[in-house]
């Protein structure tokens, strides 16, 4: 094996991982090696154009998840991971949200010291994103007047400008991380990696492309295991260590980093020696906590075609707050300007040839699943578990059953009404509770936010797998910056979150050093 040493190795080109990179290597007398599973994503239109989000699903730049067997939920759903520079934000819709003030202080309040908002609040002005709202051409006339008609069945004020402020209702066309003018990403490879590949101006940046990380390396050391590199496999199939002087970072997302960390002994106990990995540290809240957003579907067809303008197809949203004690709203709605019926087509329900969807999505859920392995081969995929719709009290169905009966309130309103001709499905004979919660648990997906799996806690915390400052517990030189850390669930989309954690780790790498 050739070894190759830098100072920083960062496992994971995505969100979080392509802006430590960046940070870093602005003193140039830092190394930093990153190590990114999937190509690159520059010319590439089919990564770089915002609106074709949707043909990435599924395709030669998606690791594919799927999920175990949901007695409650649905169990067919594919959990997109992506392939390519710049992780989920080159294969996502680019909705961007600074979490709410309740989000990061509920962070703070599970043991999270120094994350509260206030704490977090600076890193979100770092971001290089070019975070605007949806563009005036792009705002289409039914969207436009879903957001009407929303307003006034609910009564919640509209919003121009989700990020001016922290809201706790409203309704209103999203801020996009996206250059209006040619429909272009500005995803975190876009703008944190981009101008620096373009010029060639960081000889200190060397990324590793098309190449999976299997196992993370440690020395034994009087102050216990340090983290010494992680060995990669190249696309020519040339097994390499790749060493690190200071730090290896792990921000390869909510599946990928505890995989990677049981692939390498970390973990909890039984289950590694189960599979015959030998343990090096015993680590329980490891693959623990997986959190998501799940959503449900209602489609209508409308009235002919769609006005054909539109930033991605899902441009605004609905927040409700239900629960006049909560921090924050604890019912949100994508608008979808296509008739998203990829999972009611299961249970018999055909797609129309022009329609729209409203998604019933759970802010704050209270299910949690988990992530584990199956197998001691690297290269079997990890079983994921969300165990949907499984919290104690039913809160998750109940509130999909909430947001079928408020869609159809808005369905009714001026001046959507006058778009839609029918109700699809559930269909409009679908009324009661239990039939309601049946149809919107097995037609739930995903919005491809799976989070939780290494999270963040103080020193008592059993199940936390990083400190405050996202050094794993227990080890040395060796930190985790991705929604992995997340201990619970933004009420808004998380990318947000993600680019600012990877922000606050930079400054933590910069402090240290």
């Amino acid at each position: 094996m050739s070894e190759n040493t830098y100072d920083y190795v960062i496992v994971g080109g995505g969100t979080a991982g392509s802006v430590i990179a960046s940070r870093l290597t602005e003193n140039p007398d830092v190394t930093v090696a990153v190590i990114e599973g999937g190509p690159s994503d520059i010319d590439r239109d089919d990564v770089l154009t915002l609106r074709r989000w949707l043909g990435l699903l599924g395709g030669d730049l998606d690791y594919g998840y799927t999920t175990t067997e949901q007695p409650r939920g649905n169990s067919h759903i594919l959990h997109s991971r992506a392939k390519v520079l710049g992780g989920c934000s080159s294969h996502n819709t680019l909705i961007s949200f600074k979490p709410l003030p309740g989000d990061w202080d509920e962070w703070a309040a599970a043991g999270a010291e120094g994350w509260d908002h206030k704490a977090m609040d600076p890193y979100f002005g770092k971001l290089r994103n070019n975070i605007v709202p949806v563009d005036a051409k792009d705002r289409n006339a039914i969207a436009s007047d879903f957001v009407e008609a929303a307003r006034a069945a609910t009564g919640v004020p509209r919003v121009e400008g989700f990020n001016k402020g922290p809201f706790k209702d409203g309704v209103g066309f999203f801020d996009l991380a996206y250059h209006p003018e040619n429909n272009k990403r500005s995803s975190a490879s876009v703008a944190y990696l981009h101008p620096h590949m373009e010029a060639g101006d960081r000889p200190n940046l060397t990324l590793m492309l098309e190449t999976w990380a299997y196992k993370l390396e440690f020395d034994a050391t009087d102050a216990g295991l340090t983290a010494r590199g992680v060995h990669v496999r190249g696309k020519d199939g040339v097994e390499k260590l790749i060493s690190a002087r200071t730090e290896v970072l792990v921000c390869a997302g909510a599946v990928d980093t505890p995989r990677l960390l049981m692939h390498s002994g970390i973990g909890p106990k039984a289950d590694l020696e189960a599979l015959g990995i030998p343990v090096l540290h015993d680590l329980p809240g490891v693959g623990e906590n997986l959190l998501d957003h799940p959503e449900s579907v209602i489609v209508w067809e409308t009235n002919g075609p769609i006005p054909e303008n539109s930033a991605m197809d899902s441009d605004a949203g609905l927040f409700i707050q239900r629960d006049p004690e909560a921090a924050g709203p604890d019912l949100m709605f994508h608008f979808y300007q296509i008739p998203f019926t990829d999972n009611p087509e299961r249970l018999g329900y055909e797609q129309p040839e022009h329609g729209v969807s409203m998604t019933p999505n759970i802010p704050k859920p209270k299910s949690r699943g988990r992530v584990y392995l199956t197998s001691a081969d690297p290269e079997v995929k990890p079983a994921l578990d969300f165990r949907y719709f499984t919290d104690e009290d039913d809160y998750d169905g109940k509130t999909l059953v909430d947001g079928i009966k408020i869609a159809r309130e808005i369905a009714k309103t001026e001046p959507l009404a006058g778009w839609l001709k029918r109700e699809v499905c559930p269909g409009p004979d679908v009324t009661d509770d239990e039939a309601l919660s049946e149809y919107a648990r097995k037609v739930a997906h995903t919005v491809y936010h799976p989070a939780g799996t290494c999270r963040i806690g103080a020193a008592d915390d059993e199940l936390a797998v990083v400190d405050p400052q996202l050094k794993v517990r227990g080890l040395n030189s060796i930190r985790i910056a991705d929604a992995s850390v997340f201990p619970t669930m933004p009420a808004v989309n998380p990318m947000i979150g993600v680019l600012m954690v990877g922000e606050k780790c930079a400054e933590l790498l910069g402090g240290d050093a």
